[in-house]
């Protein structure tokens, strides 16, 4: 595949984002707080989010492994900083979340895989086959930006993540109004950390496959933030009117 054709698969890649953003204007992601079964056949939901959340790892390291380039030391630090993220949404978060009983349908873990699938592509091929890094690169401001921000955004995930498990004590617990920490001012920091992460991605990666995936990833989880902000207003009749749902003082 030429460099040029590869980009053209970028660009329908965004182009299929946009229409995820559109559609999740109008329909809540059926998992999480979301979940019914309209969706079809249910599963663990612990281990729908194994298998959807590690598939992106298969297909990213089948493809830097097998492409024809020797990856650099600077294309191998990009590599472990996706994996880091990936390794723990994939084997430590599900098994952190105090959740047994709650499900996820089926058809949600396959369009997660198909999706993984595309931005695992994205990444490891273009290291594989495009990437022309320097050791320079890691002195450049992009390095420097974006790898600050992909560090605060991975802390800010995780430590939200951690006062959410922490609002159930036992698997059955029920949904709490979350505080203390970045839940002062928003309603999905762990979401928020997360779009951070990959805008910081973006930037210290400094290419269009890196760009697509930050992209997508807004398009996915943006409506998600506001989708979990009207929920808690709406459960909660006592929500920190203040509070707001993605981005401090603004939404």
């Amino acid at each position: 595949m030429t460099q040029e054709t590869f980009y053209y698969f970028c660009y329908a890649w965004i182009g299929v984002g946009i229409i995820a953003f559109l559609g999740l204007q109008f329909k809540d992601a059926p998992y999480g707080k979301f979940t019914n079964s309209n969706w079809g056949p249910l599963m663990s939901n612990r281990w729908g989010w194994v298998i959807m959340e590690s598939f992106v790892l298969v297909v990213l390291y089948f493809f830097i492994l097998s492409g024809p380039k020797q990856l650099s030391a600077v294309d191998w630090t990009i590599v472990g900083l996706f994996t880091a993220h990936y390794v723990n949404r994939s084997f430590i978060y599900p098994f952190r979340t105090r959740t047994k009983g709650k499900q996820i349908p089926v058809s949600i873990v396959g369009m997660a895989m198909l999706h993984n699938l595309a931005n695992g592509f994205l990444i490891g091929y273009y290291l594989s086959h495009f990437s022309s890094y320097t050791m320079d690169w890691f002195t450049s401001w992009q390095f420097i930006v974006g790898g600050a921000l992909f560090v605060f955004g991975m802390f800010t995930n995780i430590y939200s993540d951690t006062i959410l498990i922490g609002l159930r004590k036992h698997p059955g617990d029920g949904y709490k109004i979350p505080h203390g920490g970045p839940f002062k001012y928003i309603s999905a920091p762990n979401l928020g950390g997360e779009l951070v992460e990959w805008i910081g991605f973006a930037i210290l990666c400094w290419n269009l496959p890196a760009c697509c995936f930050a992209f997508f990833t807004f398009c996915n989880l943006f409506p998600r933030a506001l989708a979990n902000h009207k929920w808690y207003k709406h459960t909660f009749p006592d929500y920190p009117k203040d509070r707001k749902a993605v981005i401090p003082f603004i939404c």
